[in-house]
């Protein structure tokens, strides 16, 4: 028996949804150790950049309110990166032949690693803020500027965490999966998250400038801190929407033809 290959009744996808989703969000609870470095990781980013690095960094504002929007991202990139094991992980050790058995709607076994996924980096990005509070950042932004920059923390997620399940089914094995996130991680860092643009070389600057994540930086940080956003928050959200396409029709792609068997 292979997976339901015709749309289930809106109610019933929707529980099959929900009940992988909980499984996915229970897997993530039963290894701590895991869920510790998701979390843990991105705050000691946070202390290194402001404390080691922020005194020999120029931004022309408080680094800390400068730095606080890229620890975010580089957060989410991290969780992308456990979002392709966990479904390279599925893949390879058995856990999709069983659903192969069940009457489950397709779609639910890759939207419920995109779903846990969102669930967990708006976890971290909450943990980030309040370690950020504590440490002296105090964003000038009122209600609605807090849900816009929230809003584009989730679509920068929903994109990554999409790309991600697409380079988990392509992936051989967890090791290959995590691999295939190392761009994720990398692009964060070559982008205006840590420094100014500007202060890199004229090749390295024009990349940094024109690459997906700095739009989303720039939107999050000028809803946040009052700074000039211009047309990134557009450019932000035609990048966002466009990785979270490629990144659903190539993984539902592969999927289909790895259960095509």
């Amino acid at each position: 028996m292979t997976l339901l290959a015709h749309p289930t009744p809106l109610r019933f996808a929707a529980r099959d949804h929900a009940a992988v989703t909980g499984r996915n969000l229970r897997r993530m609870l039963r290894s701590p150790d895991a869920l510790l470095m998701g979390l843990a990781l991105p705050v000691l980013l946070l202390v290194l950049f402001v404390y080691v690095f922020g005194g020999a960094i120029d931004t022309g504002t408080d680094y800390l309110n400068y730095v606080v929007p890229g620890i975010v991202l580089l957060s989410a990139s991290f969780g992308a990166a456990q979002t392709a094991v966990a479904v390279a992980s599925d893949m390879h050790r058995g856990i999709v032949d069983r659903f192969r058995s069940m009457p489950i709607a397709r779609s639910a076994v890759l939207t419920a690693h995109v779903v846990a996924s969102l669930v967990r980096n708006l976890a971290s990005t909450v943990v980030v803020f309040v370690v950020a509070a504590l440490m002296g950042f105090r964003p000038d932004a009122h209600l609605v500027e807090w849900v816009a920059a929230t809003g584009v923390i989730a679509l920068f997620v929903l994109a990554i965490s999409a790309v991600s399940a697409a380079l988990g089914m392509l992936a051989g094995n967890d090791e290959a999966a995590s691999g295939f996130t190392f761009l994720l991680l990398f692009l964060p860092y070559v982008s205006s998250a840590f420094v100014p643009p500007e202060t890199m070389p004229g090749w390295l600057r024009g990349f940094a400038e024109h690459q997906p994540v700095t739009p989303v930086i720039e939107t999050v940080r000028g809803l946040l801190t009052g700074t000039g956003i211009g047309s990134s928050a557009i450019v932000a959200i035609g990048w966002c929407a466009a990785f979270t396409a490629i990144g659903l029709v190539a993984a539902t792609a592969l999927f289909r033809q790895r259960t095509a068997r």
